[in-house]
């Protein structure tokens, strides 16, 4: 969507939240970490990323061409990998131990049975195993796909929206990875887990993916599945016969996290209600713009069509 006021010079809610989730992090570093000198790289970190965002804010315009749209538009998504890979570090931020006892504990009285042992005792075949696999590394190429494809068929107002109400979802997660520190199933039930995940082609994906980029802790909530669920929602309000062929790659990821032992329920229902709550909040007090320029631009597209 092409939108004449995106300035080089101004911030949108997504560039407030990059650089105010990067000095959020500074300060709770500097109050809470101890011994300080083990957090340097934290805090060089997330001040760099506040400086790189700031820069990028005021210095690289839309309206320019579509590299530029490409670099205001895209750069939070290349930083989520690296503030993702940074929590890792901040696990025994707040707590020594991870929490998983306790929220196992949980699970096992509202399920009177922790659904991941269950799973691995009586459920795991190669059909099931390669299905919620597939399901679970679809995430992967979501938010890129979703981006590349709003910007360059310039909706950019939908995707600052859709930018915040990821950003969101995925600074509000990482805040509770170290507020309620854990590790996740694959590590607390790796002595109990009697059968592998096996499947013929999916499952080796993910372990790749997991054995290779994934952080030990950062379980809950499941920031997975939170954003998938947003751009889920994305898809259904501006995107809707897209939408239709998602929901399902959806549910199978929300099952995937289980069933591949990454998360426990909670975490995923958390995850879903974070994603929902940031959606929400972002339509709801940070959106007037975007939808007004969203439908002007839809507007100005069917005439082009009736003309034509």
């Amino acid at each position: 969507m092409t939108d004449n006021n995106s300035n080089s010079n101004r911030f949108y809610l997504y560039d407030w939240l990059v650089v105010g989730y990067s000095l959020l992090m500074d300060l709770l570093i500097l109050l809470l970490g101890r011994p300080l000198r083990v957090y340097y790289d934290e805090l060089v970190f997330y001040s760099t990323m506040a400086v790189i965002a700031a820069l990028i804010a005021r210095h690289v315009d839309i309206n320019r061409g579509n590299w530029h749209a490409l670099v205001r538009l895209g750069y939070p998504a290349l930083m989520f990998t690296l503030f993702y890979t940074m929590t890792g570090g901040l696990m025994y931020l707040v707590f020594d131990r991870f929490l998983d006892p306790q929220l196992t504990a949980f699970e096992h009285v509202l399920f009177g049975v922790n659904p991941t042992i269950y799973i691995d005792r009586y459920l795991l075949s190669p059909f099931w195993n390669e299905l919620f696999s597939l399901g679970y590394w679809l995430y992967y190429p979501m938010i890129p796909v979703f981006l590349l494809t709003a910007i360059l068929r310039k909706h950019y107002a939908v995707t600052r929206s859709f930018l915040a109400a990821v950003c969101l979802t995925f600074f509000l997660s990482y805040l509770l990875f170290f507020l309620y520190p854990v590790e996740g199933p694959r590590w607390f039930f790796a002595d109990q887990y009697v059968h592998l995940i096996e499947s013929p082609f999916s499952r080796q994906i993910v372990e790749f993916v997991i054995e290779n980029g994934a952080v030990r802790g950062g379980c809950m909530p499941s920031s997975h599945f939170g954003v998938a669920l947003v751009i889920l929602m994305y898809c259904f309000r501006y995107y809707r016969k897209v939408a239709w062929w998602l929901l399902p790659i959806v549910v199978g990821l929300a099952v995937g996290t289980v069933w591949g032992r990454f998360h426990y329920v909670s975490d995923v229902i958390v995850g879903g209600l974070i994603g929902l709550a940031s959606t929400a909040l972002v339509w709801k007090y940070a959106d007037f713009e975007q939808e007004e320029l969203y439908k002007s631009s839809m507007s100005r597209e069917l005439e082009g069509k009736h003309v034509s």
